[in-house]
């Protein structure tokens, strides 16, 4: 088959587009070929060579995947061959005590397709029979792999870790981003008042659109101040945050006393500094959120079969060109999600 391979760390000139051996599948795992994948900022961190991910080179990114059953094991039930399919991107053991009381993404060896084993960037790809759901009908396959792996995350960031209610306001950084996309739908379905921030005025209208009540434009606006003319001095109750030290005090500074900070990610670089005097004097809270569970997933999937959310992706690539994918998401002149097309 043919894939997108990187056969050590680097730059994007690292991602070949080559044949590979067809995976092989065990009696509980599920082959699928694979129609679309999308992009995300991990398959990037991964190709550059991230500790917190040690891969066998070489190896093929892409964790949110789409496809056809091609082949089952002897031991699966319930996937039929030539069913439209997408695949959970979390990998769980479904045997620890974490994935007994429903907190998969807790799990003792929770990994993602696309970081510890093969991914996407591929014609096909194997994967656990308890990774593969049907694909709502009036979705396609592009759109069917852009939502799973920011759908769950941004679901799990605002409601199980932020706890957020009815009437609150939240603040979601980066409303062009697959997270902050999402997290905007999901956070104005809630009954939420949202602001959110763009880097280019193009982009206003599109975060409008996805329900934002107010938008501010990073580029040319300090964010906290203007979070508070919006709020009346107040602050926000909630913050969605996955970009790290850029905007790190500006997320901190618009948190209203006692609000709450949810972090998913360091696309600017890993250290911020903390004044713990002002985390406690105004009682705020800061949480680490890693992807989210599977019933979480579940849960968003039928939105999108509702089309009370709506999977929004900004341009498709063939596989060839995963190279060039790459290069447009690093220049985050995109809104939404970067999806290869196979």
């Amino acid at each position: 088959m043919k894939a997108v391979v990187f056969k050590q760390h680097g730059g994007p000139e690292q991602l070949v587009y080559e044949d590979v051996p067809n995976p092989v599948i065990g009696p509980d795992e599920v082959l699928i070929r694979v129609k679309a994948c999308a992009l995300n900022h991990l398959d990037v961190w991964i190709r550059q060579g991230s500790p917190a991910y040690q891969v066998t080179l070489p190896h093929i990114s892409g964790s949110d995947i789409s496809g056809i059953v091609e082949a089952v094991g002897n031991y699966v039930d319930g996937v039929q061959v030539g069913e439209r399919v997408f695949v959970s991107p979390g990998v769980s053991c479904w045997r620890c005590e974490f994935c007994l009381a429903g907190r998969d993404n807790m799990c003792r060896s929770y990994s993602l397709l696309g970081a510890r084993m093969p991914g996407g960037y591929a014609e096909y790809i194997k994967v656990p029979l308890r990774n593969v759901l049907p694909i709502p009908e009036n979705l396609s396959f592009e759109q069917a792999a852009a939502f799973p792996l920011v759908s769950v995350t941004a679901s799990h960031m605002l409601f199980a870790l932020a706890g957020l209610q009815h009437g609150e306001t939240v603040l979601i950084m980066g409303a062009g981003s697959g997270v902050g996309s999402m997290a905007v739908q999901l956070a104005k379905l809630a009954g939420a008042r949202v602001i959110t921030t763009v880097g280019a005025d193009d982009k206003i209208p599109k975060a409008v659109v996805l329900g934002a009540d107010a938008v501010i434009n990073h580029a040319k606006e300090k964010v906290a101040d203007r979070v508070k003319l919006l709020t009346e001095g107040r602050g926000v109750d909630v913050v969605i945050e996955h970009i790290g030290p850029e905007v790190w005090d500006t997320c901190l500074h618009s948190l209203a006393k006692g609000g709450r900070l949810i972090t998913c990610g360091a696309t600017t670089g890993a250290a911020v500094q903390l004044d713990l005097r002002y985390v406690f004097s105004r009682q705020l809270t800061i949480r680490g959120s890693y992807m989210g569970t599977r019933a979480e997933l579940v849960k968003t999937a039928e939105l999108m079969g509702q089309k009370r959310l709506i999977a929004v992706i900004d341009r498709t690539y063939p596989l060839a060109e995963a190279r060039a994918g790459q290069l447009q998401m690093l220049s985050r002149k995109f809104f939404g999600k970067i999806v290869l097309v196979c």
